[in-house]
């Protein structure tokens, strides 16, 4: 493929020379004039392993060269990839300003190009900023429509500096998010040989799957910081305890307890979070992450209670209010304090739970109820066709399969608030999702 490649800091070289060793011809696009000498000559602008003999190489075989021209970058290729920079303002912010002046100065040169091309974002942008800065910045300056007179792709990049050649080989994954398939087409062209998962998605999920990575990898390491300090403060060595906690890949390392939904409750994890934290105090520390758990919790319970409440509606049906599906056990459930509440607030509630039969519990169970929500037999109710019946505001908690086909048996003017993602939620103006 012909490729244009716009910025050659760390990400648009590597990008350029890995793609040129494909066999790709490739373009890169530079107004730093040190940068494109260095690149003509065969040299890396960057400190990278391996890099600067891709580079040589793909100079010397004809299928890499540099330009400060933006007009021969266009004209000599059919995909452009946008890889400048997009620092951090000091109020925190992104600066786009960099990504704005290259969609510019793009658009300017589709306007004199007749054939179809694709702007591709490699640039690390917020969710939005595609729809928002660059496809509006492109059509202005070009006078043609996105994804019918050019094509638009965001594609981000998981290289990590010093393994950066091999990442781009072996990436954990290549996403591609296309405004249109002829996009993706192409953009898939540049990864044929690639070995990684592929995800054709929209375009925001794309920019938005980068930040997911990146924070993420921030909190692991901040995670395992407050632990290790915590085991130093006890003696303990803590390397060889998140040695031990990354050895188990079905819950800690896995997609467990990764997805959006409700906040956590439950016998073990509140109450282990709390004395983990008590104990850290003991040993004057101030750990931040580890401080901020239960709070972020708690604000989740809030978060789903305001849903409630903001459909103005006095006749509430909750449908699984243990902690979990398939447990008959309410201590610490998130949905115990928002029954709590709603009847606090004076809300008329039917509540059902397959799970929960109140003369079959027994011990600590049985106590918290009886303590905790003492009203709770009256409103607890033996199928889910008389919540449906009763309720203006249908609230699901939990993910028993029972749930799973309720959207479809709601009658005119009911809502649905969904706390877990039935399987058969849907998108309507009667059905609100917590986190989707």
């Amino acid at each position: 493929m012909n490729i244009s490649v716009f910025g050659l800091g760390y990400v648009g070289s590597v990008s350029a020379g890995c793609l040129a060793r494909a066999g790709h011809s490739v373009v890169g696009v530079d107004p730093a004039e040190t940068k494109v000498d260095l690149i003509n000559r065969g040299r890396s602008p960057i400190i990278e392993q391996d890099i600067g003999d891709i580079l040589r190489d793909a100079v010397s075989a004809g299928r890499l060269r540099a330009t400060t021209d933006v007009a021969d970058g266009i004209r000599s290729s059919d995909i452009s990839l946008i890889c400048v920079g997009t620092p951090s303002l000091l109020n925190g912010g992104l600066d786009t300003a960099y990504v704005r002046r290259v969609c510019e100065q793009i658009g300017r040169e589709l306007r004199r190009k007749s054939a179809f091309h694709v702007v591709v974002a490699r640039s690390t942008m917020l969710p939005g900023s595609m729809r928002g800065l660059a496809i509006p910045v492109l059509e202005e300056f070009s006078s043609k429509r996105a994804g019918v007179d050019f094509g638009v792709c965001i594609n981000p990049e998981f290289l990590r500096e010093g393994t950066a050649v091999h990442d781009f080989h072996h990436p954990p994954k290549t996403v591609i998010g296309e405004m249109d398939e002829r996009s993706g087409d192409a953009v898939l062209e540049l990864y044929r040989d690639v070995d990684a998962p592929l995800v054709r998605t929209d375009i925001e999920t794309a920019e938005m799957v980068k930040y997911t990575d990146n924070v993420w990898h921030a909190l692991k390491v901040g995670f395992a910081n407050e632990i290790g300090n915590i085991c130093k403060a006890l003696d303990i060595d803590g390397h060889r305890v998140m040695d031990v906690f990354c050895r188990d890949t079905k819950l800690n390392l896995s997609p467990y307890y990764l997805k959006p939904g409700f906040a956590f409750g439950g016998s073990c994890l509140p109450k282990d979070v709390r004395a983990l934290l008590y104990k850290s105090r003991t040993l004057d520390l101030h750990l931040p992450i580890l401080n901020a758990i239960l709070p972020s919790n708690e604000r989740q319970i809030e978060r789903g209670l305001q849903m409630i409440l903001c459909e103005e509606k006095r006749r509430i049906g909750v449908l699984g209010f243990s902690f979990k599906a398939g447990t008959d056990d309410l201590r610490e459930s998130p949905m115990v304090e928002v029954i709590e509440r709603l009847i606090g607030k004076g809300y008329e509630l039917k509540i059902y739970d397959r799970n929960v039969k109140l003369a079959e519990l027994v011990g600590a169970n049985r106590d918290f109820i009886l303590n905790r929500i003492p009203h709770i037999s009256r409103l607890m109710v033996e199928s889910i066709d008389e919540v449906l019946r009763f309720a203006e505001t249908v609230v699901i908690g939990t993910n028993d399969r029972e749930f799973s086909t309720v959207t479809e048996r709601l009658r005119e003017g009911q809502t649905v608030i969904d706390f877990v993602r039935v399987p058969r939620g849907s998108n309507g103006a009667n059905y609100h999702g917590i986190c989707w």
